[in-house]
């Protein structure tokens, strides 16, 4: 039932993880450290791949657009949550709290699909290796990119619209250190059953069909490998996919305790924690996780520093 006479919200306050003051100094160098790692990580990654003309194909393609996309949804919640470590005043207007809101769930929903388009590459190439050029053409693999984004902002955009449709009267805490879905939805003064309906139904969908496309990419690649005859056939086929699947496990495990449950308090508490594994340590670890498990960008990384060390020796020979 919508409240009456009420004064419209202009701002919110974001509580955080904690309101221990004694904790903030200490998790601003946590989640600082760790913002540093994800962004130096994700730009190498980015970079490596641009630069280094043997991984100009469409694993890398695409691989170079997940570290973009975790770079920017990293980005999107960590300089406003870093300000609020050490500031008294924990606000974020109502527009940049919605803009905020909107690029997180467009970004996510891009998430979902640049691994689900990954899964399909692998697909491709593991079990119709003859015909890999031609499905995965330059141009191909920009759609695949190109639909991915659209789709995910075009998700944003619809959720935010719904949200923007509630109205906030008071109290204006977030129970949280972003603008997110559970705890903007308790704060609404007006009926959330349109929201929340939304809410289960987009993530629920794009959460289950995405990982079906994963799933089912990955049966019919298993079943491939167990056709190989050679036991190193087998071992180098499934290393391919090694990064990937450890990157799926992290960001959909995460993901599913996030938002298949119904907003209240002690779902918002749980979600802070969870928030934290897809927001902060999966894009951190999505760049060590491919570069530690694969062959070609270990390769690449050692090329670049060989070649850092031969100039900085060609300068010191003819500095003498």
């Amino acid at each position: 039932m919508v409240k009456k006479n009420y004064t419209a919200v202009t701002e919110f306050i974001l509580l955080g993880l904690t309101d221990r003051a004694e904790l903030q100094p200490v998790l601003f160098v946590v989640f600082l450290v760790i913002y540093l790692i994800t962004a130096i990580g994700n730009v190498s990654m980015i970079w490596l791949i641009r630069s280094d003309s043997r991984l100009h194909t469409p694993m890398y393609f695409f691989l170079s657009h997940l570290s973009f996309v975790d770079l920017c949804y990293a980005t999107n919640v960590t300089p406003q949550m870093l300000v609020n470590f050490l500031s008294k005043s924990k606000t974020i207007s109502l527009t940049g709290c919605f803009i905020q809101f909107h690029f997180f769930i467009a970004l996510v929903i891009t998430d979902y699909y640049m691994l689900t388009v990954m899964a399909y590459d692998r697909y491709v190439a593991i079990c119709k290796p003859l015909l890999y050029g031609s499905k995965m053409s330059r141009c191909v693999c920009i759609s695949l990119v190109a639909i991915s984004y659209i789709y995910g902002f075009a998700n944003g955009l619809v959720q935010t619209i719904l949200m923007l449709r509630l109205s906030f009267c008071g109290p204006n805490e977030i129970n949280h250190f972003y603008c997110a879905d559970p705890p903007l939805m308790v704060l609404a003064c007006s009926d959330t059953y349109v929201k929340e309906t939304a809410m289960f139904v987009v993530a629920g969908s794009n959460l289950t069909c995405s990982l079906t496309m994963i799933l089912t990419s990955y049966i019919f690649i298993f079943t491939a490998i167990l056709r190989i005859r050679s036991a190193d056939g087998r071992r180098k086929a499934f290393s391919t996919c090694g990064s990937h699947l450890t990157a799926v496990t992290v960001f959909y495990g995460t993901l599913f305790c996030m938002y298949l449950r119904p907003p209240s308090e002690a779902s918002v508490e749980q979600g802070k924690i969870i928030a934290v594994f897809y927001i902060f340590v999966s894009p951190m670890l999505n760049p060590l996780i491919y570069s530690l498990r694969n062959k070609d960008v270990k390769e690449a990384i050692r090329k670049v520093i060989q070649k850092k060390l031969i100039n900085k020796i060609d300068i010191l020979v003819t500095g003498i």
